[in-house]
Order: structure tokens, then sequence, then C-alpha cells
């Protein structure tokens, strides 16, 4: 059980990332690789990308266990992260007395390879091999799917945020799922071993993991910024195969699902997911019946331009980034209708 403590100053300080974190899907996703349970959930995705690796996942497997302790710095909590590579830069600039820590503490546990002793000390060329492997992974791995894993994370932060200003920030702790129990002041978090996080004012970030599995995750050392990710819900088609054509364009297999996506019912509902909305709203909207809104909306998730979340017997629909953008150059012509 993980217990994290609040004060009311960490209550006013609770915060959900802005989207996906490229080094904790990595870490989280390397340590789901390596799990032989949610077949459900990952059976599709482990079948498709495992023969599509390359070295890197050797490499990380031994710093990234599927059960246990994994070392802090390879999910860096303070830095700049807006880009792979900017993550990676915030990790290769690790300072040593954390590396030395870090690793000590996975040794304790683990039978390491004889590089992690140099990565230990902060060997350039030990950490340039590391951030060589997280780079090809990510490129291999999940990069394929990074569109996909971004949608959902945008749908469950709109669950977060329908959860806020449906109970404030103890509502938005309380809904977080089942894994979670809201005892004022303490969250209290299914975790595969004991331990309590002391907030002591410095607030919480709440980052929505698409890979993690199957309880949520916080830093080992609690003097570090406070982060919980935790697992969200998946569509469950998400791992279906990442189409080889551009979006639009015919295939061997019949026509591209854009073809039908005509019509001002279908562009209404579109609109109506750009924030997040359920069929019962996008229903009341555009004054159609529930059906008609169901069938439009398999269109639009056919079509990749929209991702459905299911939570307490409530569906979700959001916008993917191509629904967006597609709205986004609705937008501009509306503006400057001579284009």
């Amino acid at each position: 059980m993980l217990r994290v403590h609040f004060t009311s100053e960490d209550l006013a300080r609770v915060r959900v990332a802005a989207g996906p974190d490229f080094l904790w899907e990595i870490s989280n996703s390397v340590q789901t690789l390596q799990r032989r349970d949610g077949e459900g959930v990952f059976g599709a995705w482990r079948h498709w990308v495992r023969p599509r690796l390359s070295g890197s996942p050797r490499l990380l497997s031994s710093l990234l266990r599927p059960r246990g302790y994994s070392p802090d710095f390879l999910t860096p909590t303070s830095g700049d992260r807006a880009t792979l590579q900017a993550a990676l830069d915030t990790l290769m600039s690790t300072p040593r007395p954390r590396l030395r820590t870090d690793l000590n503490h996975l040794a304790a546990s683990s039978q390491l390879p004889a590089w992690v002793g140099a990565l230990a000390g902060g060997d350039t060329a030990a950490l340039r091999r590391l951030g060589g492997a997280l780079g090809a992974y990510q490129r291999e791995a999940l990069a394929p799917y990074w569109q996909r894993v971004h949608a959902h994370i945008d749908a469950d932060r709109a669950l977060r945020l329908h959860s806020l200003l449906d109970g404030g920030t103890e509502g938005l702790l309380a809904g977080l799922g089942p894994q979670f129990r809201w005892r004022p002041p303490v969250l209290e978090v299914t975790y595969p071993v004991d331990q309590h996080l002391r907030l002591r004012g410095r607030g919480l970030v709440l980052q929505p993991s698409f890979f993690c599995w199957p309880t949520p995750i916080t830093l080992a050392d609690g003097d570090l910024p406070p982060v919980l990710v935790y697992p969200i819900h998946h569509a469950a088609d998400w791992a279906a195969p990442v189409p080889a054509t551009p979006s639009g364009a015919r295939s061997a297999e019949g026509p591209a699902p854009l073809g039908p996506l005509l019509g001002n019912t279908r562009a209404g509902i579109l609109r109506a997911t750009r924030t997040g909305c359920s069929t019962v709203e996008a229903a009341r909207l555009l004054g159609v019946t529930h059906p008609a809104v169901s069938q439009h909306l398999n269109v639009l998730r056919a079509a990749g331009l929209v991702v459905t979340v299911r939570e307490g017997g409530r569906s979700l629909h959001m916008a993917t980034a191509e629904g967006r953008a597609l709205l986004a150059v609705e937008e501009r012509t509306r503006r400057s209708p001579e284009c």
C-alpha cells in the first residue's frame, strides 16, 4: 500500500500532467513488454512489436525489471522533457551521486551487467549508450502508436477535468479509480510494497500513463518532486495494425476509412469531441438520437479522428491529434474563406 499524505497546501497544488511523458512511457512499456499479464490490453502490441525490436530491450531490461525497484533517474521529474531529445538530454545530465545511489539500490536486488558499473560512475560512453538505447526503443516500439497514446491520455485528462469540476480536488483524487481510496488527508493507493509519500506542501503531479501496468507508480525517493503515475483505460482496438498508407489513401483492402467522413452531423460530433463529450451530451447538443451518434462515432473512430475511453459506466469520446488538426483547418478556413 502506498499512502500519500496531503496538507491543505498540497490539495491546492495538485495538477494533472499536460500529456504523456516520454521517459515514463518508455520505462513502463519496457516493463510491460516483459510481463505475461494484461494480455487483453497489451497482447496485440507485444505480438506486433517484439519481432521489430533491435537490441535495445535487452540493454534496457537490465535496468527495468518487470517487477520491483526501477531507478528514479530513468524518469526525471525536473528539467526540459517537452521532446524526446530534451528528455534524453535531461536524463544524461543526471548528477553522479544520483546515478550511484539509484544503481547501488538496484544492484542490491539484481545482478547487473558490467557496463552498469561504468554508468554508475557517470561514464560518458555508458550514458550515451543508454540514451541511444532509449531513443531506439521509442522509435521502434512506441512511435508507431504515439498518436494513439496521446489521444488516450488526452481523453483521460478530460475525465479528470469532469471529476474536478464536479467535486473539486478531493473529487479528482477520489475519482482516479478502484486502485485509489481517498481518506482525508491520505490517498491510499494499491501498491506492491508499503511506502509513505509525504508531500509537505510540494503538491503532486498526477501523470496518466498508457503503459503503466498493473498498479500506479511513484518514485522511490520521497525527497524528489512528487509524482504519481497511474494506469489509464484503453480502447479495445487501440493496438490495431498501424496503417501502412497515408490517411485518405486507398489500399488493397478497399477504400480508406476517411471516405465516409461527410455531413453536418458527423462534423458537429467531431467538434463536440474537441474537449471530450459523452454520447448523451453529443446527442443532446446536436438534437439527434443516441444510435445515430453511435453510428457516426464508429466512422470517426475508424478514421482515426476520435478515441473512446470508458470508466465507471461512462464513455467519453475525445478527438485525436488528427481530429483536432482537421478542426483547426476548418477554423482557419472559416476565418479566411477566400483561402
